[in-house]
């Protein structure tokens, strides 16, 4: 399976337990992993024939408008189940990097969902 990945994309959303973590958006860092099969898309040299990896580097840019999530886990989940339903991969792994704990270089999740 062939595979596209959109590494290390930084965004600003609100996500903590508390209020107060929940305040301001932070700056987490996305990896999307997304496998299709892209055989013809290469032949062909047709955006159409994949998965156009600006259109979901732009959704996932904008995901955290106007909302808020207590655990980066479920924001893990919530980004994959939106670019399995938009942008139909046979199966994505999304992994969250969130900058909490002074002594770590950063948290993450990640999780992999299938079509």
């Amino acid at each position: 399976m062939d595979t596209i990945i959109i590494r290390d994309l930084e965004v600003a959303f609100r996500v903590g337990i508390t209020a107060a973590e929940r305040a301001q958006p932070q700056r987490l860092l996305i990896t999307v992993e997304m496998e299709h099969d892209f055989k013809a898309a290469a032949a062909r040299d047709n955006l159409a024939e994949t998965i156009d990896y600006a259109a979901v580097s732009e959704r996932v840019l904008h995901f955290g408008d106007d909302s808020h999530w207590e655990l980066i886990e479920t924001l893990a989940a919530d980004l994959a189940a939106m670019v399995l339903e938009q942008f139909s991969p046979l199966q994505i792994s999304v992994e969250v990097k969130k900058f909490c704990i002074p002594q770590a270089r950063y948290v993450a999740v990640s999780v992999t969902r299938l079509r």
